[in-house]
């Protein structure tokens, strides 16, 4: 028996436009072709990486209700939206802060501040709006990109660096990090510390990310806080 296509979505194509450039026509028809951002947008999330941190969240568990989040890097919101969700920010159970150097538009739940968290006072400043240590610290950002493979690899691994710095400041005994990394995984010397600060590290691809994406997640859990 032939396969039946009725039920497969057609693939949309985007026609050449004045102005349009190659690589902008075909951004478009990929995001008019991902099913991950037409259920974004159907189901409310703020974009497709939403669902990142959902498959993750299902299968490491690293929200749980009451807990602390902070999130670096927030803006547009996806990733605080499933924060807030599942720690019941929304509904007083427990609390997600939102830090991005761009504005956000407001989350049910969420406290948002537009703050460079490289900032010396970002850390005992977040500390105080979460009321005490944070059980999370989430970081989806990337560096803006250049083409230069080995380029991009350094900017993003030297923000995967600051923020698990940033962490150690912030989180509580046995807190999580959950963090971008690229293709190529994390530089041995902090792949290192982070096994001597967390009980498990673990590089994760959700199928989210986009197949042609070099990008991975870097999981470290059950903090070692060190003695002063």
């Amino acid at each position: 028996m032939g396969e039946d296509n009725s039920k497969r979505p057609m693939r949309v194509r985007v026609r050449s436009a004045k102005g349009r450039s190659l690589s902008s026509r075909r951004w478009l028809e990929r995001q008019l072709n991902d099913p991950f951002v037409a259920s974004a947008q159907r189901e409310g999330f703020r974009s497709r990486a939403a669902y990142k941190l959902i498959e993750i969240d299902d299968r490491y568990h690293v929200l749980k209700l009451g807990m602390r989040v902070i999130d670096l890097g927030a803006a547009p919101g996806s990733w605080s939206q499933v924060a807030a969700q599942r720690v019941g920010a929304a509904q007083g159970r427990g609390r997600v802060v939102a830090v991005d150097l761009l504005d956000m538009d407001p989350i049910p739940g969420v406290n948002f501040v537009r703050l460079d968290f490289l900032s010396p006072d970002a850390p005992q400043r977040l500390s105080t709006m979460l009321g005490g240590p944070a059980d999370a610290v989430l970081c989806d950002m990337a560096a803006n990109t250049t083409g230069h493979r080995r380029t991009d690899h350094l900017r993003i691994m030297a923000l995967v660096e600051a923020a698990a710095e940033f962490s150690r400041e912030v989180l509580a005994p046995h807190g999580t990090l959950l963090a971008k990394v690229l293709q190529g995984g994390t530089e041995p010397s902090l792949l290192a510390e982070l096994k001597r600060d967390f009980s498990s590290v673990r590089h994760v691809k959700p199928a989210a990310s986009r197949t042609d994406s070099a990008e991975l997640y870097l999981l470290a859990v059950g903090f070692r806080q060190r003695a002063v």
